[in-house]
């Protein structure tokens, strides 16, 4: 009988990948509550790190995950404090920061805990069906890739409230798309050599803009209790609408989590229009991380940073053991969102609000020479007087992911 016998858990492997697990964990949690600093930059960093590490590819790649998974947690916690959202929660930050504004910013954060949480519980089985669905489509996708990225677009453009927003939408798009055409394909010389331009391009973009608008606020109010107000069913509804846009996300190129959240809009219920859009944005920028890594593994194509520092690391690809790292950091991200999240807002609430925004403008400024020099420098402040726009108009700043869409559309 002992012959017949074979471990299942090799108790060392699991030893070690739980310690990397925690230890990207921990980057994560950086990574998430600084201003400005996208997931994807921070990623590459990782895979730049990479081969110098001594120890299983594989143990890096679930660090790695977990990393990007906790990050995607916690990434809202600024962007409801500060204003300083990143491309995957730009769109969430109007609605949540009416709820900050209405001293419900720590429901705020659990709506967004819940929405990843749910996100990630819906994605795992989702993906293997979609996963099928889209290597028996994905030739015909790719084929026909600019004419979809146009039918996003157009979609976007419609969607807006009124004629005026939707003619700001559209200069917006198009005036992103120009500056990514004119930028994406420089490489800087820099102190970073992580992701080039898009730090600056991502920050300029959708952080500066809301920093400029919020000086001479009065920063966040006193916040109320914590407590869920939004009905369950409306929650599972908001939830899933993000995971399945989570999906569009992981497989389509240059389709962010803000655009797929936008996309998912008319899923979410009207009578909770701000607490939903929370949950479903939340919910597919986490959701993306898990349908993403089905399809490097599917297809071969990184879709995130997180994937291409993966795919760049030459981590093997062995699923059953990375989703259940991305299910793992799910559980820390959720924890630590309640744990740091209503800290974070007291203590924001508490500092002078316009020395703080000046600040949290200089840090984005280094970040962007961090990571693409002088040349960064000079992005980030277009990108910043061109993300003022589209609130002036009307429009919504979503429109700015032009910089990626345009660019993809022409190349």
């Amino acid at each position: 009988m002992d012959a017949l016998v074979r471990p299942v858990i090799d108790p060392t492997f699991a030893g070690a990948a739980l310690v990397f697990l925690f230890g990207g964990a921990a980057l994560g949690t950086a990574s998430g509550l600084v201003p400005g600093l996208h997931a994807n930059n921070f990623a590459l960093l990782l895979a730049g790190f990479a081969p110098s590490i001594p120890a299983d590819p594989l143990l890096v790649g679930v660090a790695m995950l977990g990393a990007g998974v906790v990050h995607s947690f916690l990434d809202i916690v600024p962007a409801l404090a500060l204003g300083v959202p990143d491309a995957a929660t730009a769109v969430a930050a109007l609605p949540g920061h009416r709820l900050v504004v209405a001293g419900r910013g720590r429901e705020a954060l659990r709506l967004s805990a819940v929405g990843s949480g749910l996100a990630v519980a819906l994605a795992v089985p989702l993906a293997v069906p979609i996963t099928w669905v889209m290597v028996r489509g994905y030739p015909t996708v790719r084929a026909h890739l600019p004419l979809l990225l146009a039918g996003v677009v157009v979609f976007l453009v419609a969607t807006e409230s009124s004629k005026r927003a939707a003619i700001g939408g559209l200069v917006a798009f198009l005036a992103s798309a120009a500056l990514g055409v004119a930028t994406l394909d420089v490489d800087p010389s820099a102190p970073l050599n992580a992701g080039g331009v898009l730090a600056p391009l991502f920050t300029g973009l959708f952080g500066a803009p809301v920093l400029v608008d919020a000086l001479g606020g009065e920063g966040v109010p006193p916040q109320s209790d914590a407590r869920i107000t939004m009905g369950g069913r409306d929650l599972g509804v908001s939830a899933a609408a993000g995971s399945f846009a989570g999906a569009v996300v992981g497989y389509i190129p240059g389709v962010s989590a803000a655009i797929a959240a936008v996309v998912a809009l008319p899923a979410v219920p009207k009578r909770e229009a701000d607490r939903g859009f929370i949950v479903a944005t939340s919910g597919a920028n986490t959701a993306n991380t898990i349908f993403a890594l089905f399809a490097l593994a599917a297809l071969g194509t990184p879709r995130t940073g997180v994937t291409v520092a993966i795919d760049d690391a030459g981590v093997p690809l062995a699923l059953p053991i990375l989703l259940v790292a991305a299910a793992t950091a799910a559980a820390c991200g959720f924890a630590l969102v309640l744990l740091v999240g209503d800290t974070y807002l007291r203590v924001v609430g508490n500092a002078d609000y316009t020395r703080l925004s000046l600040a949290v403008l200089g840090l984005l400024v280094g970040v962007s020479f961090a990571f693409a020099g002088a040349f960064g420098v000079g992005v980030f402040v277009v990108a910043a007087a061109l993300g003022l726009v589209p609130p002036r108009l009307g429009a919504r700043r979503v429109h700015l992911m032009g910089v990626l869409i345009g660019p993809l559309m022409l190349w």
